[in-house]
């Protein structure tokens, strides 16, 4: 760990799974990972993912990427913090990989998305009007912590074999990468 680096978030994977209605067949996929960034406020944080384990080795190679390019995270804590609320998470900027929902339309029931500050790269709806979600939050590539189709973290996610939200059908889901294997 880095000198002086700020705690966000210090579950034990039990502590990090509680209350989520999950079956054990996909709670005995996931583990719980720390991974080191730098934050909005310019010091190093540490934080946790609870993700799969097909996907944690690149989880935190890409956080360790994210790193060395200067990239900030605002907080990664697992949303069992937020009450495994979704909405809450992201109306918080929070990154997070499970959160266990219906399975046949979401890739974090099973640990095998990630979403990355929501706040700062929005789902925009494409053809509705509808409001961005997280609600009032504004796409500005110009802040760092921000997604666009050229950035080194997008191409990094892409080289992994991550699909990203910004490629759906619907909508751009900026904030959104996923494997689907």
């Amino acid at each position: 760990m880095y000198p002086d680096t700020i705690v966000d978030a210090r579950y034990t994977f039990d502590e990090a799974i509680a209350g989520s209605s999950a079956p054990p067949e996909v709670i005995q996929q996931l583990e719980l990972i720390d991974v080191i960034y730098l934050s909005t406020d310019g010091k190093i944080h540490k934080g946790q993912l609870v993700a799969n384990r097909k996907i944690a080795d690149d989880l935190k190679h890409l956080f360790e990427f994210m790193l060395e390019e200067s990239f900030v995270i605002e907080k990664a804590i697992p949303i069992v913090y937020y009450e495994w609320s979704d909405s809450l998470s992201m109306d918080d900027n929070n990154s997070y990989s499970f959160c266990y929902r219906d399975i046949s339309y979401s890739k974090h029931a099973h640990g095998m998305a990630i979403d990355i500050n929501p706040r700062f790269n929005p789902l925009r709806w494409k053809n509705e009007n509808r409001p961005h979600q997280p609600e009032g939050a504004v796409l500005d590539t110009t802040v760092n912590g921000t997604l666009y189709p050229a950035h080194a973290v997008v191409k990094e996610f892409r080289r992994l074999g991550f699909r990203w939200g910004h490629t759906f059908t619907r909508y751009w889901d900026d904030h959104h990468f996923e494997r689907t294997w």
